[in-house]
């Protein structure tokens, strides 16, 4: 099978040719009277509507005519796959994306929430890093690595729209899911190390310590990053949840420990960025991009395979089953 969205044509100007089809069409429609005896009879009307199957698979020769001229014209455009090769020479950077996950992420001062919102903006930011190995963290009252550090972003795409809150006990432990994450990057050997740590609360959970747990990355060369999720004003928040598992909104303070989030960007040699909306959130990952970049040397190799035997043959198939089919089973008489 061929894969049409890598091919090229050496000899595009070679689809002129195609334009010379209809008028062949054309001149064999005026003409086909001259290749088939004429018998004149009184009347025709026993006849009308009698048509054998041999004289419905005529009818259908001329198209076997025309699928091999375009088979022909598009051998003759000399179609080539492109198979092209990237070496990644460098050693890059490895990211760790940490995400809140309490059940306060489902707060709607962004829209549809927090969450959402922050899943978008985190999708794009790894787009934009196509050579980096990056995974995914997420917390809670408890943490885990949801995708651990890899180059294959679709798969790393896919767990990030999969984050939903309620998935892990409720609580906020920033210490474990920063903890979690240098754990991931303690014995990676990149030029450089970052955490993306994103939350919207207090630490409240856990039983690593935020700044222990930001000690431990700097001991491992780790930045870390650090972004405050919230508006400025109350927001509609979850207060409650029912015994089926559906939450009971309500207007909340937004409480962000901002002091401590400084303090873990600063003991990393990172940088805390507060996000009070959508369009913030998006310049901040935009900094936080532009902030992390190195250079990376890639080796392009392209690779060529001739395709236009392929349509050469299937034009002389067509052309050929043809004649076949005009000269024996559809023959007409002379």
């Amino acid at each position: 099978m061929l894969n049409w969205s890598n091919i090229q044509f050496v000899n595009p100007e070679a689809f002129v040719l195609l334009l010379l089809l209809p008028a062949v069409g054309f001149w064999y429609y005026k003409k086909r009277k001259d290749y088939y005896a004429t018998i004149k009879m009184s009347s025709l009307q026993s006849l009308a509507g009698v048509r054998s199957w041999r004289g419905r698979l005529r009818s259908l020769l001329p198209f076997l005519r025309i699928l091999s001229g375009i088979a022909l014209v598009i051998a003759l455009a000399r179609p080539q796959e492109v198979l092209k090769e990237e070496d990644i020479t460098s050693e890059g950077i490895d990211i760790s994306l940490v995400m809140d996950l309490s059940s306060s992420m489902l707060a709607q001062d962004f829209k549809p929430d927090r969450l959402e919102a922050s899943k978008k903006v985190a999708a794009d930011f790894v787009d934009k890093r196509p050579y980096d190995r990056i995974g995914l963290s997420v917390f809670a009252g408890e943490a885990f690595t949801q995708c651990p550090l890899t180059t294959d972003h679709r798969i790393l795409k896919e767990f990030l729209a999969g984050l939903r809150c309620g998935i892990l006990q409720d609580g906020t432990a920033i210490g474990m899911g920063l903890a979690t994450a240098v754990n991931r990057l303690k014995d990676s050997e990149a030029k450089s190390k970052v955490v993306i740590l994103l939350t919207d609360g207090v630490n409240n959970a856990g039983y690593v310590k935020p700044r222990t747990a930001a000690e431990i990355a700097r001991e491992f060369d780790v930045k870390v990053y650090t972004i405050g999720v919230g508006s400025t004003k109350d927001a509609l928040t979850p207060v409650s949840r029912r015994s089926d598992g559906q939450y009971i909104f309500g207007m909340a303070r937004v409480e962000i420990d901002e002091v401590l989030l400084k303090e873990i960007a600063e003991m990393t040699g990172g940088q805390y960025f507060r996000a009070t909306s959508m369009q913030a959130l998006e310049r901040i990952y935009e900094v936080i991009d532009q902030m992390e970049k190195t250079e990376i040397e890639v080796t392009t190799v392209r690779r060529y395979t001739e395709e236009f035997h392929k349509f050469a043959l299937l034009g002389l198939l067509f052309l050929v089953l043809e004649l076949i089919l005009n000269y024996t089973i559809l023959r007409t008489i002379p």
